[in-house]
Order: structure tokens, then C-alpha cells, then sequence
């Protein structure tokens, strides 16, 4: 966890100092520009806009639409800046909706890819299909770096899974549940083949929801009544290591304490 931590640090480092540059960069240029751009403005675009009215209203307009859009940009940013500050609380570092598109999980599954190998893995799911046996699961192949891999699935005779059928449309149902379950538990048997080290094992309450845990990172979608679980948005956090209080990475992996 340490070896890391140094890493992911490091990497923040090397973006700090590449962002700071490509500011300085930007600003040396800026002002160099500055003193050849008065001077175009003052003594050949004015004296022509002084004598033709039509150029005079076409910068005016050009002034105004710049001057709109120089606001706008600058209530965007601030905007963002609040909402920036408020993921930064929650530790969220991604979002997607129930859209589930290719670009989502173009970014997602290269957000999974960009994580330092994971020594323990935990997952509390329902049957596991979506994470354990899709083929478009951002993390089934992460799995295998793991050598610990926790996992909690729904009992497939208990009272939960009974109401969760219920509860979804009528084309899915228990037997469908079993199949998915059996699905994860024979990708989990093929797991422990290769050495890993996995556990396990059921509840019988309603799943509320669905949590998976790579290293400093934890996956997260709400087991709503009534709907599917690939129809929920889904929220990455990241473990803050200067002060682990923040965010919502700490209460999700409570559940595998």
C-alpha cells in the first residue's frame, strides 16, 4: 500500500510541474504578444474602423459576443469550481449514468487500468454476473492481479432474492438469478486455480448494494427496488490518505470489515 501511495504521489507531482509549465509557457507568450497586439490595434485597425461604419458596428458586435462569452466562460468555471470542491469532499473521482454507452466504459475501464495492482479485492454484489462473468466489466480482468478476493453474493434460496424477482420485470427470474450466480462461482472457482486466495459467501437480506473495492478505490451502485442493476448510475471514490475521514471510500468498505 505504501509503494503506492509513493507512486500515485509521484504521478500527481509530475502532473503538478507539467501544469504549472504549460501555465508559465502560456503567460511568457501572452505577454510577449501583448505589446505587438497594441500596437496593430492602435495604429492600423482603428484609424480604419474611424472611417468605415460597417467595420466599426462588425467590432462592436465581435466585442459584445466576446465580451458574453468571456462572462459566461468565467460563471462555468466557478460553477465547476464548487462542484470540484464538493467531489473533492466525497472523494468521488468517477461518475456515470444508467446510459452505460461505450464512451463511459471507454473511461472507465481505463480508469480500472490506471490503478496500481491491488494485493486484496472485496465485492458485495448480487449474483456477480456484471462484475465476475461480463465480458464488458471494467474490473473482471483487474480481478486476476488480485491474490485475495473477498466476495459476498446474494443467497440464491433466500428470502432476498425472492423479493428482489419480485420486485424486477417479469421476464427475469429466480432461475435466471441461479444461472448467474453459478456463472460467478465457477469464474471464482477458475480464480482459485490460479492460486488466488477467495472466500465466499451469502447473505439472505434484499441487497441494497452493490460495492467493489480495488486497493484505494471503491465501485458503487445502489440496488434500487423495482430496477436492474446495469439501469443504476455508478460512483468511483478514492481512499483520501491525509485524512481518511473525508469522503465515502471509509463507510463502503466497512461492509467487508
Amino acid at each position: 500500500m505504501d509503494t503506492n501511495t509513493q507512486a500515485q504521489s509521484f504521478l500527481v507531482g509530475i502532473r503538478q510541474i507539467l501544469v504549472h509549465g504549460t501555465i508559465t509557457l502560456l503567460a511568457i507568450v501572452i505577454a510577449f504578444s501583448l505589446p505587438p497586439a497594441a500596437r496593430y490595434i492602435l495604429y492600423v485597425w482603428w484609424p480604419r474602423v474611424e472611417t468605415n461604419t460597417s467595420l466599426l458596428l462588425v467590432t462592436e458586435i465581435g466585442l459584445a459576443s466576446a465580451l458574453v462569452l468571456l462572462f459566461n466562460l468565467g460563471k462555468v468555471a466557478w460553477d465547476n469550481r464548487n462542484t470540484v470542491a464538493m467531489a473533492r469532499l466525497t472523494a468521488l473521482v468517477y461518475a456515470r449514468d444508467a446510459r452505460n454507452d461505450w464512451l463511459s466504459r471507454l473511461r472507465e475501464r481505463a480508469l480500472a487500468k490506471s490503478l496500481p495492482a491491488a494485493r486484496d479485492a472485496c465485492v458485495l454484489t448480487l449474483t456477480g454476473h456484471g462484475t465476475f462473468v461480463d465480458e464488458r466489466s471494467p474490473v473482471r480482468e483487474v480481478l486476476r492481479s488480485a491474490y485475495e478476493i473477498r466476495v459476498m453474493l446474494v443467497n440464491p434460496v433466500g428470502e432476498g432474492v425472492r423479493r428482489r424477482v419480485e420486485s424486477l420485470p417479469p421476464e427475469v427470474t429466480a432461475l435466471s438469478f441461479h444461472g448467474e450466480i453459478e456463472a460467478s462461482i465457477a469464474y471464482l472457482a477458475e480464480l482459485r486455480k490460479l492460486g488466488k486466495k477467495v472466500t465466499l459467501k451469502f447473505y439472505d437480506e434484499e441487497p441494497f448494494w452493490k460495492v467493489v473495492v480495488l486497493g484505494d478505490h471503491v465501485w458503487v451502485q445502489h440496488c434500487h427496488h423495482g430496477c436492474e442493476l446495469n439501469q443504476q448510475p455508478e460512483y468511483v471514490f478514492a481512499l483520501q490518505h491525509r485524512d481518511p475521514r473525508r469522503g465515502l471510500f471509509v463507510p463502503f468498505y466497512t461492509y467487508f470489515l
